[in-house]
């Protein structure tokens, strides 16, 4: 696997990628978001590792920037505390965030969680992986991890793909947040986790709304989310 590391700190960038290469991924660094971008626009990565407080072109405008292009799945970088900037990432598109200073090990294991879930369906969403599912509106493919709507490809992240394949799987039932949580993005939903919020409203934006105007996604409060067919 190929990974992209985004930092302007040489000394951390370095110790990252020793570890990461140690532990069998191929490494590529760029100590700034124009170098990052200029990279991920020319090569192939499985996954990019980018700060958000960067000089000049910040995390943040580098992750505006690339989901105009591509949905290379990122795990941003954070300073630790700062709420704000986790949140803001995911609203942008993010699939992860880690606090600054990590451990290595750890950033280890959330890329490896964040490559699974990129390439593998979640477990209980399409079970025929080669067959192409026909729900309402939408058309499916899960060995393609697509999805269309009306005709129409809807462009997700990894993360989002995930999330809306379970809803779809189980389109017309509240599907429960912890539940959503495992089979999605494969971890446990805490009491003050807002990564599935943030992501279920960038879905929202995606999707057209149901003739009475409602979104499709709807929030069933304390207990998840259903989506409904019309």
């Amino acid at each position: 696997m190929h990974i992209l590391l985004v930092d302007d700190d040489s000394e951390l960038t370095d110790l990252m990628r020793r570890f990461l290469e140690h532990e069998g991924f191929s490494v590529g660094c760029a100590k700034n978001g124009e170098i990052g971008l200029m990279r991920m626009r020319e090569e192939v990565f499985d996954l990019a590792v980018v700060d958000v407080m960067m000089p000049g072109k910040n995390g943040m405008d580098v992750l505006r920037e690339l989901r105009s292009f591509s949905a290379l799945p990122v795990i941003m970088l954070t300073a630790r505390g700062e709420e704000m900037d986790r949140i803001i990432g995911l609203e942008l598109g993010a699939d992860d965030y880690i606090a600054k200073p990590c451990n290595p090990r750890e950033l280890a294991a959330r890329i490896r969680a964040v490559l699974r879930r990129s390439e593998a369906k979640p477990d209980k969403a399409g079970q025929e992986d080669a067959v192409t599912r026909h729900i309402a509106c939408f058309e499916w493919h899960p060995q393609a991890r697509t999805i269309l709507e009306n005709g129409a490809e809807i462009v997700l992240t990894s993360s989002e793909y995930n999330i809306l394949a379970v809803l779809l799987d189980q389109a017309g039932s509240v599907v429960d947040k912890h539940a959503l949580s495992e089979q999605a993005l494969g971890k446990r939903h805490g009491p003050f986790d807002r990564t599935l919020d943030v992501h279920i409203g960038r879905i929202r934006k995606k999707l057209e709304p149901l003739s009475n105007g409602e979104p499709r996604i709807k929030t069933v409060r304390s207990v998840g989310w259903l989506l409904a067919l019309e």
